[in-house]
């Protein structure tokens, strides 16, 4: 017999996905979308998450989702539960469903996982359930890359090629990092990445997230089967860089006089709850991982 009572199944309710996002949908404005680019990249929200749900008639009132990521910390390789798409419906909110749900998200997770992280914008509402906030860092390099090469194109996952490579590359990355980095992760990386440019390097087979602003370069996250050197991915970039924020802990990119800074990712705090080695290191989890 099913010891819980929120839990539910996707593959055994085939109405329970539209009931779900009506419901996050209000929370989260954009989000239906964001997971429908996901589903088109052959990663579905529902093959990732365990929805955990307490239902009012037949409309979802609140729901908690886990999520499985598989990370790199301080070297060594483990599957952490990531907390997700937490929402109540307004209207019901302070009556304690939020709580009954929470406490029996942590009954399963604390039978399948050592660690569980989250991002949130309120840290108030995990405290009680014994996350703790944890510092994050990003990573500012000066430079003088000229921009003398076009080294990098965008994909196209229109073309079964961009979208075959995409997959490849995800299921072979090497750890951005070896403090905080992902491995083998595809549905949370296709739902924040898949919306935005995603650029290739094709005599690196590496694809990077980022964003260029004047001459500043945001580096987000490098998805490759080996690692390169921070000079390596600006030799490839055809526009003058004087600047380059890194949102990762950078000790993989072989760069000199990187300063760390505390930040918050829009306005985001990581929460952890239970073992967590790279706790006393300056790292971020990367965009493309954050739930």
């Amino acid at each position: 017999m099913n010891q819980y009572h929120f839990k539910q199944s996707f593959s055994a309710d085939p109405a329970l996905s539209n009931k779900l996002f009506d419901l996050l949908e209000n929370t989260f404005p954009g989000l239906s979308s964001l997971a429908e680019c996901g589903r088109k990249l052959g990663a579905s929200w529902e093959t990732a998450s365990t929805p955990f749900i307490r239902f009012h008639d037949d409309i979802a009132i609140t729901h908690v989702g886990v999520l499985e990521i598989p990370m790199q910390i301080m070297g060594q390789r483990l599957t952490v539960g990531g907390v997700h798409a937490v929402a109540t419906r307004a209207e019901f909110r302070r009556r304690g469903y939020y709580r009954q749900v929470m406490e029996e998200v942590l009954e399963y997770c604390n039978q399948h996982y050592e660690t569980l992280v989250l991002t949130t914008l309120q840290p108030e509402f995990y405290l009680p359930f014994g996350f703790r906030i944890v510092e994050e860092h990003i990573f500012k390099v000066k430079c003088d890359s000229t921009g003398s090469a076009d080294g990098l194109r965008t994909l196209n996952f229109a073309d079964i090629k961009d979208f075959t490579l995409l997959h490849r590359l995800l299921e072979t990355r090497t750890p951005v990092s070896n403090i905080v980095g992902v491995v083998k992760e595809k549905p949370l990386f296709c739902v924040n990445e898949g919306s935005r440019p995603l650029y290739y390097a094709e005599d690196l087979d590496l694809i990077a997230c980022m964003e260029i602003e004047d001459s500043r370069l945001h580096l987000f996250d490098l998805v490759a089967t080996q690692t390169y050197s921070l000079n390596e991915i600006l030799a490839r970039i055809p526009q003058p860089i004087a600047e380059v924020v890194i949102y990762f802990s950078p000790e993989r990119l072989d760069v000199k006089d990187v300063q760390p800074f505390p930040h918050e990712f829009d306005e985001t705090v990581l929460m952890v709850r239970g073992k967590f080695a790279a706790e006393r290191e300056k790292f971020m989890l990367p965009r493309s991982a954050r739930c």
